[in-house]
């Protein structure tokens, strides 16, 4: 027996070591959060357990009620059953006296109205035909007056009581109607009981139920009492009576513990379907969420999670700050450790207290070695002690210099090098100094570099110098002049006003900054001017008027040896080419007029002509009014038509020779933004001068809408005039018939490389141009004319290069047979000329 008894203790007690064992292989953090989390474990499975009981409990509350609300509707729908029944089987006796025709229309008017006083929710009776004629009708008084039928109400198509009726004629049966909730006034639940005449249809017995009154006096009121009665038709739309309101949406969100409102629907019969009691019970109780018992439970159990958690949460921040502050210690003295910048700490007597790893290596003296000793201290040169001595006192003493000075410093083995330090007080965390901080930096590398740069620096500039152009470079924002050579200070001396007016008139991008930004930081510093220093440089030419030189600038972005984002500018004297071109847009300017000139030249018997006929016509009416005046046959209206006449003819020579004298007048080129149909008409009404001497017709088009050009008129015209005559000269050379001596000149916009550009063509019939004229065309003094200068089209595709367009010419064939020649050339619109070519606009020509 009593080693029975051990047994079960010793296995009882088995598992404590066990646990006691895993517990303590668990670490401090974890079992804290494993004590925190079993007490919240706790109270959630002890509320858990409350609302498990409460919920059975409603539930088995809930199936009660339910049991009672259909047990009640129910019984209300017997109720309602038995009270139709007994209304169906009078109106069915009714109806066989009618048959038997036992009554007539006043016995019928008379039991209809015994039995709508003596059952309130019988509204109406009708005696209706089988030709659907109202034989005889009675309503009780408070049915409406749009509801009454009288002997000449007929029973409309489509309507319910014609469907019903219908139906009770095929099934010679008792049949009621499906009535519908929506109409107003409401309609009436109808019973159609059919009539027989010697065994075929004879009409029917309709009676009209108010759906109201049937529900008040035919529900028992105990269940009126206790639940919210009503009835539905086949949709569910309420017919009659209450219906509770939807609860809202806190209550369908606490639907778990809120009492739902419990109900049951019955279809009534012999209605059917299309007539259904519901009864709804009212709210009695106010559930689980409603129960005192249950928010003092929850109120306990949050509160007591809420201390638990907030006691966690407390617990695992001052893990993490532990954490952290391991954390910290660790990295700072990783950090100590990787440093190549060494570090030394002095007390206030000058005592050595720390020194970081990287002071140790760069002077090869270990930390037990150096900490605690005072000056001299074993890393000084034995040269120089006397002024390390100075400046250690000037360290305690508060007197350091801000931008730290250089020594040099001894090694163990005795080697020397240079190092650079710097010295800042060292204050504790309540804000006392306890000594100074010493920072070393080796620098002896940055010394040779220093050296190499400045001897390549000197050697740079010597370079520099001996050029023959200027150079200069300045920092972005600021008025400091980097660098110059020796030319840019013969020019414009030692300050940065030559510069910075290069930059301005070259229309190179600078930065400006204010007064308050003129400082040793660089305006751009952080910023990626990576693009800008390997961006290509740009050019401009600008006139300089205090030298009296034209000058080509050059200038492009460079990082300066600080780090600062610099522009450097190179200035060549290029004023002889200056010169040299404008000597030469002179001269094309000169061969341009000489061009016109030779053009009119060749045109002047045309152009008399022209001017013989106004001249002509001026004398003529002059003579013709003199003679008319002195035989007194002149009437003022004659003479006022004669003078307006003369008038239009002086003014049409005045035209022909003010277009000559523009088209022939020298002139600066002038680009302006022009109308292309403007300049065809002008250059044609020149060139029909000369088609016209020749016989040679001139038709032309201009498309619709053209953009502007931005062009010289003058030269345009030119142009096309040029091509014009050359038209007609090889018109007149082929001889060619009078049917064919025809020109065209077409002027339509078409697009080039993408590029939206105005194309003018002239076209002849002509004889066309040989493979060896094709090749030397626009060569400068070939010409095919014997009597021909050579520069007509050459100076014309001269002019239409000028304008950034291209010209070309070609041969029309007719089969193998040349049929004539096609000269054009487009323009681009004025978007796509750019500023350079509105500059040196008859340079090229």
């Amino acid at each position: 027996m009593q080693d029975s008894s051990a047994h079960d203790l010793h296995e009882a007690a088995a598992p404590v070591p066990w646990l006691r064992r895993w517990w303590r292989r668990q670490t401090p953090g974890r079992q804290d959060r494993f004590a925190m989390l079993a007490p919240l474990a706790a109270v959630l499975l002890f509320l858990a357990a409350i609302l498990s009981a409460f919920w059975y409990l409603r539930l088995e509350e809930m199936d009660r009620e339910q049991e009672a609300v259909r047990r009640d509707v129910e019984y209300a729908q017997q109720r309602l059953r038995l009270r139709l029944l007994e209304r169906q089987e009078q109106l069915m006796r009714i109806a066989r006296d009618v048959s038997n025709k036992e009554v007539d229309a006043e016995e019928f008017v008379s039991r209809a109205e015994t039995l709508v006083i003596q059952y309130p929710e019988l509204q109406a009776m009708s005696w209706v035909d089988g030709r659907r004629r109202i034989r005889a009708s009675y309503a009780g008084p408070s049915v409406p007056a749009q509801q009454l039928r009288n002997a000449g109400d007929l029973l409309g198509s489509g309507s319910e009581t014609e469907a019903t009726y219908s139906l009770v004629r095929d099934v010679q049966q008792p049949v009621y109607s499906q009535p519908s909730a929506g109409t107003d006034p409401p309609q009436m639940l109808q019973l159609h009981v059919p009539l027989a005449d010697q065994a075929r249809f004879g009409g029917v017995i309709l009676a009209e139920y108010s759906i109201d009154s049937l529900l008040r006096y035919g529900v028992p009121s105990e269940v009126s009492a206790r639940y919210a009665v009503s009835l539905l038709d086949a949709r569910g739309r309420l017919l009659a009576g209450q219906a509770l309101p939807p609860r809202g949406t806190a209550s369908r969100l606490l639907s778990w513990a809120a009492p739902q409102a419990n109900e049951f629907e019955v279809p009534v019969s012999p209605v059917g379907n299309g007539l259904v009691l519901r009864g709804q019970a009212y709210r009695t109780s106010l559930g689980v969420v409603g129960s005192g018992l249950f928010w003092l439970v929850g109120t306990l159990s949050a509160m007591t999670a809420w201390m638990l958690i907030g006691n966690w949460r407390h617990t695992r921040r001052r893990m993490q700050a532990q954490q952290a502050l391991i954390a910290e210690t660790n990295f700072r003295r990783a950090m100590e450790n990787s440093m190549l910048t060494g570090m030394r700490a002095l007390d206030m007597q000058g005592r050595i207290s720390y020194v970081n790893p990287a002071f140790c290596q760069m002077t090869g003296w270990t930390e037990a070695e150096l900490v605690g000793r005072t000056a001299p201290f074993p890393y000084w040169p034995d040269a120089d002690r006397e002024q390390l001595a100075a400046r250690l006192d000037d360290e305690i003493n508060g007197r350091s210099t801000p931008g730290g000075f250089q020594t040099r410093v001894k090694r163990k083995d005795g080697s020397i090098f240079d190092a650079r330090l710097y010295v800042s007080p060292l204050i504790d965390p309540k804000g006392h100094q306890t000594g100074w901080m010493t920072s070393m930096t080796d620098i002896t590398e940055p010394n040779r570099i220093r050296e190499q740069l400045s001897a390549s620096y000197e050697r740079f500039t010597t370079v520099l110098e001996a050029l023959d152009a200027s150079v200069s470079v300045a920092p972005l924002g600021s008025e400091e002049l980097l660098f110059a050579n020796k030319l840019y200070r013969l020019w414009f001396g030692l300050n940065t006003g030559g510069h910075l007016q290069m930059v301005a008139q070259a229309g190179v991008p600078d930065q400006p900054r204010t007064e308050e930004q003129l400082d040793e930081v660089d305006a751009f510093a952080g910023l990626p001017t990576g693009h800008l220093t390997s961006a290509q440089s740009e050019n401009a030419e600008i006139f300089v008027p205090e030298l009296g030189k034209w000058l080509e600038v050059r200038s492009r972005y460079l990082n300066w040896v600080d780090g600062r984002l610099a522009q450097m500018v190179i200035a060549t004297d290029i004023t002889p080419r200056r010169h040299a071109e404008e000597q030469a847009a002179a001269q094309a300017e000169r061969a341009q007029s000489a061009s016109r000139l030779v053009t009119m030249g060749e045109m002047a018997s045309s152009v008399a002509h022209e001017l013989n006929q106004p001249l002509t016509a001026i004398n003529n009416y002059c003579n013709g009014m003199v003679s008319r005046i002195r035989a007194g046959q002149m009437k003022e209206d004659h003479l006022l038509e004669a003078l307006d006449k003369t008038a239009r003819q002086a003014h049409r020579a005045g035209q022909i020779i003010q277009r000559i004298r523009s088209f022939v007048r020298r002139s600066e080129p002038n680009r302006t933004l022009s109308d292309v149909p403007t300049m065809v008409s002008e250059a044609v009404e020149l060139a029909e001068i000369e088609l016209r001497r020749r016989n040679v017709r001139l038709s032309h088009y201009v498309a619709a809408r053209l953009p502007m050009l931005m062009v010289d008129p003058i030269l345009i015209e030119q142009v096309l005039v040029n091509l014009l005559k050359n038209a007609a000269e090889s018109i007149e050379h082929a001889r060619r018939p009078t049917a064919q001596r025809s020109v065209e000149l077409r002027v339509v916009p078409r697009h080039v490389d993408n590029q939206p550009v105005v194309d003018f063509s002239v076209q002849d019939t002509g004889q066309g141009l040989s493979p060896e004229v094709l090749e030397r065309l626009y060569e400068a003094f070939f010409s095919t004319k014997a009597e021909g200068m050579g520069i007509g089209l050459n100076l014309c595709r001269s002019i239409v290069e000028s304008h950034q367009g291209r010209m070309q010419a070609e041969n029309i064939y007719n089969g193998s047979e040349v049929a004539g020649c096609r000269f054009s050339f487009w323009i681009p619109v004025s978007g796509a000329i750019t500023s350079a070519a509105n500059k040196d606009a008859g340079a090229v020509a």
